[in-house]
């Protein structure tokens, strides 16, 4: 089965506070989608996308990090993060469905993550670094969380701010 090119959706809309649904069964339909993402992913030279950021209410990421150490691209349905390290670590983070905005955030340093493939084989993953922020900011999209929201809210304000000011630029 072969979807139609997926298109990236731009913030704000009102997908990005719906919390996708569980993937009963990882059929073709499911696959097909998963690709989807990875192609629309690749297009707009992303690191990690969640399926609402392409309108798809899955449980649904796809992450492709170059040079890390796990295989790329990972694909990852129903991720569901198990254990949190009490180390955290901040990153720069910036999404592409609000583009020209992003902010440090702190997040835990190590995760493991439980999630199925697209052979729906169950998978743990633990990631550090980068990678673990990749995926807690793509679940967190899952769950209707975007990365302003760890922000404080003067700040989170500010941004949303700046990103309303340049929406009105760009057009």
């Amino acid at each position: 089965m072969s979807l139609s090119p997926l298109s990236l959706i731009i913030g704000p809309d009102p997908i990005f506070r719906k919390k996708a649904q569980s993937v009963e069964n990882v059929d073709e339909n499911v696959v097909a989608k998963a690709k989807g993402l990875r192609d629309l992913l690749k297009r707009e030279k992303g690191v990690g996308i969640g399926a609402n950021m392409a309108g798809l209410l899955d449980r649904i990421i796809v992450v492709d990090l170059p040079g890390s150490d796990v295989m790329m691209p990972l694909y990852m349905i129903n991720p569901e993060i198990t254990e949190k390290s009490e180390e955290t670590q901040s990153y720069e983070e910036a999404s592409l469905s609000f583009p020209g905005v992003s902010a440090e955030i702190k997040r835990p340093a190590k995760i493991t993550v439980h999630y199925l493939d697209l052979n729906a084989e169950q998978q743990n993953l633990t990631a550090i670094g980068f990678l673990a922020t990749v995926i807690q900011h793509e679940v967190d999209y899952l769950d209707g969380v975007l990365f302003f929201d760890h922000l404080s809210k003067l700040k989170r304000d500010a941004l949303l701010r700046k990103y309303k000011k340049l929406r009105k630029v760009d057009g």
